[in-house]
């Protein structure tokens, strides 16, 4: 009875912490590109084009045509899925970095920033780390499920979108078969 209590008290106090940082407003900005109310982030259709600062403050552009496919993690250091899953990414950036771009979009606006750094740097990553400090392309996209992964190929086209973790066996096979 006393774990119930405890986790459900731990539940209670993540679930309050998540309303803070939802509530909480930053001055930081976020382009998206032609934002359009018709989009709709599942496969088939095209993904909206959007531009956010990484963790060194260097600005990129995804979505869109970029010339190759496209991994885009959405992530938050509090996630246990995301926790799972990322020696997987790192291990798939090392695999395919050169033939696909992976990006890593940190819901900051659910998240603490010094929180997301700190996953970073546990976990060594060495491809781009997005910061979606206002949330709008964690809305937009239509993520409220962690981690959520859009492979875009190089015409801008979403060719799938997995919500939470798949073995990295799974990840090799999609990653071909759009490549």
């Amino acid at each position: 009875m006393k774990r119930a209590i405890t986790l459900f008290t731990i539940a209670f106090v993540f679930a309050g912490l998540a309303l803070f940082q939802y509530n909480n407003d930053s001055s930081d900005s976020v382009t998206l590109a032609a934002p359009s109310a018709d989009f709709k982030p599942k496969a088939g259709f095209e993904a909206t084009a959007f531009k956010l600062p990484a963790l060194d403050e260097q600005s990129y552009e995804v979505g869109g045509k970029q010339g190759k496919l496209s991994f885009v993690n959405f992530w938050a250091s509090w996630c246990g899925p995301c926790e799972l899953e990322a020696p997987d990414l790192q291990r798939l950036h090392e695999q395919y970095g050169e033939a696909i771009q992976l990006y890593g979009v940190n819901a900051t606006k659910y998240d603490k920033e010094r929180a997301a750094r700190d996953f970073v740097n546990e976990h060594e990553f060495t491809f781009p780390i997005l910061m979606d400090r206002e949330g709008d392309v964690t809305k937009q996209y239509k993520v409220d499920t962690f981690p959520t992964t859009f492979l875009i190929d190089s015409e801008g086209v979403i060719r799938e979108r997995i919500n939470g973790v798949i073995t990295y066996e799974e990840w090799e096979r999609l990653i071909e078969k759009w490549m």
